[in-house]
């Protein structure tokens, strides 16, 4: 009635038909239908969005393949290269919670495009390198503001503006595409990089950011009233937040209002403790740990990649229970089990790959990032129409936490010739991420604004 009233308000009446006359169809009318149109548009948006995380996931990885044949051309040490992973990673989530900010202002697509020519010109570029310094800006600054920007920040607005039923598993999937990514590019890269030099592995990536720009520029749209639709599930339009024309005030105000609040340092504790767990110690130093015990790098690099298959499977099973069960308990056992199969890993490198490193491969997929869907979930319950703002920022700290665990480990392999202790604690601190994620207040929406 109140929707109808205010139509009232605005548009002129129309003259009611005469005898014979054909009536002509009103506009309260039209808007009182229920909006069938464009219900494919959330979907469409959907793989979009999956096609540019797959290709960010890949082009954040490829710097793991890269550390031994770099370090065998140049003769950089590890922990100089590492450092390297380390900004990208760094940067892969201080950028995210400015990318969801200027994605309120410019829009997905402007903002998601840009993003991929940047990271085409930062591997690209690699191959003309001659000092440390370089790699640091290519693969470290310009690919790492590039994948930054289409960070899981990104599945939060997604699935905030465009999906209202499926959240969580939707969430799952998009989460999903960084394995997929993985899953993807780390054997190629690893095999042309074995085969033709890491300059082909370099041009490679860059050609595949810019292959993706045209699916972006087509599919992914901003709202769903840009294209006549509602979000999917939704019983009612939902207006689009007013413009942005702040967005680093805006980002910067809500992590301000988030950092008040003691959900938020839960979540970013935990998540800090995830990203050093995974990006920045499994992704980045498993390929060279492997090879270190006597394993070809096209073996780990596939290894890797196999992860990311059991990893698809678990996150889209991490989204569908998010629906259906209480996400801080989620977090908890996610992190525990994980702790528990990093204690083992030392334990599990041999020059072949025996039935215990397949268990690992197999039970560490499964958790890999089956993290996301609940953090994303508790991000959006506890912190409302800001929540992918925040999650920004808590990705953040995941990535923080994943470029110290990728300086750290590669030192640790410099100065102690094993990798062995980074993973006994890593181990430990996944514990004390599930204390940490279980002490989560258990409702309620928290004022970051």
């Amino acid at each position: 009635m109140a929707r109808v009233l205010h139509i009232l308000t605005r548009r002129p009446l129309v003259r009611a038909p005469l005898i014979g006359e054909a009536r002509p169809v009103t506009q309260i009318e039209e808007t009182s239908r229920p909006a069938t149109r464009g219900t494919h548009w959330p979907w469409l948006v959907a793989v979009a969005g999956f096609v540019a995380l797959v290709g960010a996931a890949g082009f954040r990885s490829a710097p793991g393949v890269l550390i031994d044949p770099l370090h065998e051309e140049f003769g950089w040490s590890r922990g100089t290269i590492s450092a390297a992973v380390s900004i990208n990673l760094l940067l892969y989530g201080l950028i995210s919670p400015f990318a969801a900010a200027l994605m309120e202002r410019f829009g997905m697509r402007r903002v998601v495009a840009s993003a991929l020519v940047l990271v085409s010109a930062g591997s690209g570029l690699t191959v003309f390198m001659t000092a440390s310094w370089q790699l640091l800006l290519c693969w470290g600054v310009l690919v790492g503001v590039g994948t930054g920007s289409m960070a899981l920040a990104f599945v939060a607005t997604i699935t905030s503006r465009w999906f209202v039923k499926h959240r969580g598993l939707v969430s799952g999937v998009l989460t999903a595409a960084g394995a997929a990514g993985q899953l993807v590019f780390l054997p190629i890269i690893a095999s042309l990089a074995g085969s033709h030099g890491w300059r082909s592995a370099s041009l490679t990536v860059a050609v595949a950011a810019l292959v993706v720009v045209p699916i972006v520029l087509l599919f992914l749209r901003d709202q769903p009233s840009d294209v006549g639709t509602t979000a999917y599930g939704a019983t009612e339009d939902i207006p689009p937040p007013p413009p942005n024309r702040g967005a680093a005030r805006r980002a910067l105000r809500v992590l301000g209002d988030a950092a008040r609040t003691r959900t938020f340092w839960l979540l970013a504790g935990g998540f800090a403790i995830c990203g050093a767990s995974t990006n920045g110690l499994i992704s980045t130093h498993f390929v060279p740990a492997a090879h270190d015990h006597g394993m070809p790098h096209t073996t780990a690099a596939g290894l890797l990649a196999l992860v990311g298959i059991f990893d698809v499977a678990g996150t889209i099973a991490s989204g569908w229970l998010t629906d259906r069960v209480d996400p801080r308990w989620l977090l908890g056992g996610y992190y525990f089990l994980r702790g528990l199969s990093l204690l083992l890993l030392p334990q599990l490198f041999a020059p072949t790959t025996e039935p215990p490193m397949w268990a690992f491969i197999v039970f560490y997929g499964l958790d890999w990032v089956a993290t996301v869907p609940p953090t994303v979930a508790l991000c959006r319950e506890r912190f409302g129409m800001t929540g992918p703002i925040v999650f920004g920022w808590v990705f953040a700290s995941h990535q923080v936490g994943a470029a110290i665990a990728a300086f750290g480990a590669g030192f640790a392999r410099d100065h102690l010739g094993s990798y062995d202790l980074t993973w006994y604690v890593a181990g430990g601190l996944c514990a004390i991420a599930a204390y940490l994620s279980v002490r989560i207040r258990s409702s309620g929406v928290v004022g970051a604004s």
